[in-house]
């Protein structure tokens, strides 16, 4: 199953109007079933004096036969079985209906009434009220009420115009218009009817949305509040590792006799503890990077050997930790892709396997799909549910068969974020993503990447490293949080640099000129907090200083929002972003990559 297919609202089920026409045609005729049955029998008694009863007679025996068939055509309807379409029941009825009328109509022709004004009279209100009285029930089938009104007022009305005198002339002209405003009225019966269907229909129809709307919010709002209990969950296990080893370091300190090798140790355990810390953030912070549209595509040729080996070398002894064999078949073709995006898809695949499926057998492998490549991560763990999979790859999720919240390795994906992460990455590359599982035999998760054109199958040159790495630098530091901004200053001259710092723009300012004062203060880099005291930003204490300055120094922004119109923000500032927690290396790194182009220029 394609996961994007299902973020397309659910298409509206189409409403059958005539059908439902057809329905309410046979629901309201039983007021005319009973006029027919109720008015036959003072009409024959009326015109007993002046016609001869047997004609008579034959008339009410004709009229209570043809009821009769129409309410055995209508209990027939009601206990239909679907195989006759509806407009053969109006055929039905329609039928039936211009049968009866004609019986009435004999009422108002020389067939039956005599040239008498009074029971020409009579004969005129019986077939008004007859045929007006049928506009509500008839009108549901305009071609049914038509050639019933016809069928009772044309031959009343033709009589009228054979007849000698002014008084049938009247009765001839009343009879005329009475059929066509009855028939005006029925047209106009008709669209407010099938006005009222397609409401109703549309109606349903928005409250089952509603309701469907309803229960994803519930459901939700439930894998949200799941979500916070995982993520509580797992951001407090490393919190607290962290200070398990603080207190182990203040310990030796006291003692005073922290040994070197101790105090390494320590760090490694440290800087492992928050790289778990930083996986965990680092899955929140791209599922708002994606939802806010802010994710850069940087599309490019791409050795598929390559990425494989990394992911190789990456996942082996992870593989050989957790009794899992994992094992990547190589592959010589190029590719068309983002390789940090596609290596960030590949690593939550086989990530995932890892996890749910431990000490199975993982196969990282690739299939020629027509102009495509298909990079497949197969595992032999025990399988997801057909009923779970369509969940797999939406966010929240905690599927049987995928790593759980405590899994100590989790990391983000085990706040149910990977595969969702994956998903949104696949459709931001525009890569086919697929899975096929068998519970009790494995899954096969799959990302179809086009293969790159052939001329633009070359080694793509590997980055400089900036000449002037090494070298100090002179940073302009704003932060208003006290220890953050202690945090930094030590660390960044421990590194050898020169930071003018302060948690307000007037501070750093106030350093800087301090620092002035005994020689040349150059300024290489600012490096800000986006979120600062009274509602500044960091983009505008860069423009403050860069104003105080006379000129654009290289800035770099560090930010721990992942709220998506924040992120838009600072998208749109043009300004490099880094985002907390940062670890020491990468700012390192981001440092000198900042200055870089201000050097070589």
């Amino acid at each position: 199953m394609n996961p994007a297919a299902r973020d397309q609202a659910p298409a509206r089920q189409p409403v059958d109007v005539p059908a439902a026409m057809v329905d309410l045609l046979y629901t309201q005729s039983n007021a005319v079933l009973f006029a027919n049955f109720a008015i036959a029998l003072p009409v024959v008694y009326v015109l007993r004096p002046s016609v001869p009863l047997p004609m008579l007679a034959g008339w009410m025996a004709a009229v209570y036969l043809l009821t009769t068939l129409r309410i055995g055509l209508s209990w027939r309807y009601f206990r239909r079985d679907g195989s006759t379409p509806p407009q053969a029941w109006a055929r039905r009825f329609m039928v039936l209906s211009w049968l009866s009328s004609l019986l009435w109509g004999a009422v108002g022709s020389a067939i039956l009434l005599p040239p008498e004004p009074q029971l020409v009279a009579f004969c005129c209100i019986v077939l008004a009220g007859m045929s007006s009285g049928a506009i509500p029930s008839l009108s549901a089938h305009p071609a049914t009420y038509r050639g019933s009104v016809a069928a009772m007022l044309l031959p009343f009305t033709i009589y009228c115009l054979v007849q000698q005198g002014p008084v049938y002339g009247v009765y001839a002209g009343f009879a005329a218009c009475l059929l066509c405003v009855n028939i005006y009225y029925s047209q106009v019966t008709y669209r407010a009817l099938r006005d009222g269907v397609t409401l109703r229909f549309e109606n349903v129809a928005l409250i089952g949305e509603l309701e469907r709307e309803r229960d994803r919010a519930t459901a939700a709002d439930r894998a949200k509040t799941r979500f916070l209990a995982a993520a509580g969950h797992d951001l407090r296990q490393p919190v607290y590792a962290v200070g398990l080893q603080a207190a182990s370091l203040l310990t030796l300190g006291e003692r005073g006799d922290v040994a070197g090798s101790q105090a390494h140790a320590i760090g490694r355990r440290l800087q492992a503890t928050l790289a778990r810390m930083d996986n965990l953030l680092d899955g929140l912070l791209d599922a708002s990077r994606l939802e806010a549209g802010v994710m850069p595509v940087h599309r490019q040729p791409l050795q598929l050997a390559r990425l494989l080996a990394e992911l190789r070398d990456e996942y082996a002894e992870q593989a050989r930790q957790r009794g899992s064999v994992l094992r990547v078949v190589p592959a010589r073709a190029w590719i068309d892709s983002d390789p940090d995006l596609l290596k960030r898809i590949l690593d939550n695949l086989v990530g995932n396997a890892l996890r749910h499926a431990p000490r199975a057998s993982i196969v990282v492998g690739v299939r020629r799909r027509g102009d495509a490549m298909e990079i497949q991560v197969i595992d032999t763990g025990p399988g997801i549910a057909a009923a779970q999979q369509a969940r797999v790859f939406d966010e929240y999720a905690q599927v049987p068969g995928l790593a759980t919240a405590g899994d100590d390795q989790a990391g983000a994906k085990g706040l149910g974020l990977g595969l969702a992460i994956v998903r949104r990455l696949a459709a931001l590359l525009g890569h086919q993503l697929g899975l096929r599982s068998t519970p009790g035999r494995g899954c096969v998760f799959s990302v179809r990447v086009p293969l790159a054109a052939a001329a633009a199958q070359v080694h793509p040159a590997t980055p400089a490293i900036p000449a002037a790495a090494g070298e100090p630098l002179c940073v302009m530091l704003v932060d208003d949080d006290a220890q953050v901004l202690g945090g930094l200053t030590e660390l960044l001259t421990l590194w050898g640099h020169v930071v003018y710092g302060g948690r307000t723009v007037a501070a750093v300012r106030d350093a800087y000129h301090a620092a002035s004062q005994d020689g040349p203060a150059p300024v290489h880099l600012i490096l800000a907090d986006y979120r600062l005291a009274e509602g500044l930003t960091g983009i505008a204490a860069v423009g403050m200083l860069r104003a105080s300055l006379g000129r654009a120094v290289p800035a770099l922004i560090v930010t721990g929002d992942t709220a998506p119109d924040r992120l838009q923000v600072l998208h749109d500032s043009g300004f490099p972003v880094l985002h907390k927690p940062i670890q020491g290396e990468a700012l390192r790194a981001a440092l000198h990559r900042a200055v870089q182009p201000a050097e070589t220029a």
